[in-house]
């Protein structure tokens, strides 16, 4: 069923809008952005539709397909909603709206779509970023892109209440077919780098919920902080991890002590393979891309150690596989998915051989999208 089929059937009339954002998938670039590195993620084929129309009042009704569920909330007084969490996003996204002096009117929404939850792939923040891009798009609202972008973080980050960076919300927003997007999470500067066409972003769902996520997040994010006090006190002028170099962190590497040396070794590390990524990429060296792909996940699960055996069972089947150029977990980590760099006539077959190895040698299915670089929502709004 649609999302034009699903209102229709909840509200009894067609929908007014339509608007669609997808979800994501990080190339390489992982713990950078709350760091004010580097990312290089591009949007997916998979993403989150709503459909609505407008209201004569101020109510907003909203279904989830997804959830099979329906609330309402006035946009009066919008409060987070304990029962039904999923609905939180949008109130986020509404509440933040307004109190930015945007007349937001009743509406009747439905919203679902075919991100996993619960894999990294970013599926809050297609909830958030089409949340915005549909009240811009029903009241005709000018909002520029890059504000669309920080308000679904603001939303995500102070009305739902989960720490996060702004890569997922960004590329969400402004994904481009065919391209990955290199953004400086300190300035939000960016641009889109092309991708090969005979190449295909495979992306293996290891099935296993990201449970330790949300508070290992915050440890690491802890941790990072502390890592730059001490470097600081060195005499070296840095505000985030961003500014340190290999030469800063190798001097400062005796007061770090063991554990928040490699923490700061995988951002300061991957700062750097990212850059590379991007010069590469353009250069159309998918051998090396991919060798830094593998250098990441390594580095993720030896220094920064936020993979898990499943996570690294999923890189270590495919990166066995023919036609396999790199290889390795994305997202948050403790579970959710890993991302696949395959030449484009391996990847049938690739995917075929990762799930039947993974299930065999860790007894969990895992699910596999052959997955293409596509527009984000206020590319194809």
């Amino acid at each position: 069923m649609t999302i034009e089929q699903a209102f229709q059937q909840t509200y009894g009339a067609p929908p007014e809008t339509v608007v669609r954002a997808p979800g994501r998938v990080n190339l390489i670039g992982e713990h950078t952005d709350y760091n004010d590195g580097f990312v290089l993620p591009a949007a997916i084929d998979r993403a989150v539709t709503y459909a609505g129309r407008r209201r004569p009042d101020r109510l907003v009704r909203v279904h989830s397909t997804d959830f099979g569920a329906s609330v309402e909330f006035s946009l009066d007084e919008i409060r987070k909603d304990r029962q039904n969490p999923w609905s939180n996003f949008l109130r986020g996204v509404s509440k933040f709206l307004q109190e930015d002096g945007q007349r937001l009117a009743g509406a009747e929404l439905a919203f679902g779509g075919d991100v996993p939850r619960e894999a990294g792939l970013s599926s809050s923040a297609a909830v958030e970023v089409g949340a915005a891009a549909f009240w811009a798009k029903l009241l005709g609202l000018a909002l520029d892109p890059v504000y669309i972008v920080k308000l679904a973080r603001r939303a995500e980050n102070e009305f739902v209440g989960v720490p996060c960076g702004i890569m997922d919300q960004f590329i969400s927003a402004l994904g481009r077919r065919d391209h990955a997007l290199f953004l400086d999470c300190r300035d939000l500067t960016y641009r889109h780098v092309p991708l090969r066409k005979d190449v295909k972003i495979v992306v293996c769902n290891s099935g296993v919920k990201r449970a330790l996520a949300q508070s290992e997040y915050e440890v690491r994010l802890k941790q990072c902080r502390q890592a730059v006090s001490v470097i600081a006190e060195t005499g070296v002028p840095v505000k985030s991890l961003r500014d340190v170099k290999p030469s800063d962190l190798a001097a400062a590497r005796g007061r770090l002590g063991d554990l928040l040396w490699r923490r700061a070794h995988h951002v300061v590390s991957e700062n750097h393979r990212v850059l590379e990524a991007v010069k590469v990429l353009e250069a159309g060296d998918l051998e090396r891309f991919g060798s830094l792909m593998n250098a990441s996940h390594d580095s993720l699960r030896d220094d920064y150690e936020v993979s898990s055996k499943e996570l690294d069972a999923l890189v270590e089947i495919a990166r066995k596989q023919p036609g396999v150029l790199g290889a390795r977990m994305t997202g948050a980590g403790f579970g959710g998915c890993t991302v696949n760099l395959v030449r484009a006539d391996a990847a049938e077959a690739f995917a075929a051989a990762v799930s039947k190895s993974y299930q065999e040698a860790i007894g969990l299915k895992a699910e596999v999208y052959i997955c293409q670089a596509s527009d984000g929502a206020l590319v194809s709004a």
